[in-house]
């Protein structure tokens, strides 16, 4: 069997409708590549199918086969399509955790306190040399 990817799963509880566990050669292994947290996150984003990503995340301890099943089963058949939110990232995040050694969230809460002349002096501290 081929492995399938989450995105795979996503399409066919909302497009094709085809069951990708049952009738597999393999259908433990098909259930072992099934990722729960991508699929409710990826029916999260739409208004439709958002009730049904949440009754699963209060349903986590159910197996994938079932939660899958029942996604199968429950989500109308719609194209759907929605970008993924991405963190943004900022140099200047980069700049203030190295020059204080402080992780992602301590980094971010500086940024609201520093001016960006402190930020600028930072930088040139930090500035390595060589070629840019």
């Amino acid at each position: 069997m081929a492995k399938t990817n989450p995105f795979d799963y996503i399409n066919s509880i909302n497009t094709s409708k085809k069951d990708l566990m049952t009738g597999t050669a393999n259908d433990e292994l098909a259930e072992r590549h099934y990722n729960p947290f991508l699929t409710n996150r990826a029916l999260s984003y739409h208004n439709d199918t958002i009730g049904f990503a949440n009754l699963m995340n209060c349903n986590y301890h159910l197996d994938h086969k079932l939660q899958y099943h029942f996604l199968l089963n429950i989500v109308r058949t719609k194209k759907r399509f929605a970008k993924w939110e991405k963190k943004e990232s900022s140099g200047d995040v980069a700049i203030v955790q190295e020059y204080y050694g402080y992780n992602d969230v301590k980094a971010r809460q500086a940024l609201n306190i520093l001016t960006p002349q402190q930020i600028e002096i930072i930088r040139k501290k930090l500035e390595k040399g060589g070629k840019q």
